[in-house]
């Protein structure tokens, strides 16, 4: 009987990774170019000026702001303490009045139980004044006009009183810190008028 010849299958080889071929890296291949380099830097440095002009518009919006918010602020304090002393302004005749009406009562009517009530209105009346800081100016006679404080309501020649000082003093003011609520009503004593010489014939 003849030998039958299996035929083995072919030992597998293993396949090698193709091979692929790519063209040699050169220098000039992967630095850009002096072109490039130059529209780069110039891109840099128009980005680099428009975030610095954007930087000084941001500044110069948060200084606008700034001062727009203090100068608001500032003119509603004003607004404010203009609007409390107008209305001061208007309780201080209620007072002048308390002032007048204690100043002519009779003597037989000073201990009267009403008259008591009316002092304690009269006294809360200042109480409030005080407490916003309401005070009264100081007037004493030989002291200097001052127009800021006071307001002469007349003239008068008066010995023993200089040009410019107050003589008297007619209606009390009052002021709140250095702003004035009221003017005081002074009576200034002015020059003596000078004798003409007389006229010889």
């Amino acid at each position: 009987m003849a030998e039958s010849k299996i035929q083995q299958p072919e030992e597998l080889l293993p396949e090698s990774e193709p091979v692929i071929e790519t063209a040699s890296e050169t220098p000039e291949a992967v630095a850009p170019g002096e072109n490039e380099i130059a529209r780069l830097t110039e891109a840099l440095e128009a980005a680099e000026a428009q975030a610095a002009q954007n930087l000084a518009g941001w500044q110069r919006a948060q200084a606008l702001y700034e001062n727009y918010r203090k100068r608001t602020e500032a003119e509603r304090v004003e607004w404010t303490a203009n609007a409390n002393v107008i209305l001061l302004a208007r309780l201080l005749p209620v007072l002048d009045d308390f002032e007048r009406a204690f100043a002519s009562l009779p003597a037989a009517l000073q201990e009267e139980p009403w008259v008591n009530g009316v002092r304690l209105i009269e006294q809360k009346l200042r109480h409030i004044l005080a407490l916003e800081g309401v005070e009264p100016i100081p007037v004493h006679p030989g002291d200097l006009f001052d127009p800021y404080y006071h307001e002469a309501v007349l003239h008068q020649e008066v010995p023993g009183f200089a040009e410019g000082q107050i003589i008297a003093e007619v209606q009390r003011g009052y002021r709140q810190g250095e702003r004035l609520v009221r003017p005081a009503q002074v009576v200034v004593a002015k020059a003596a008028a000078q004798a003409e010489p007389a006229q010889t014939a």
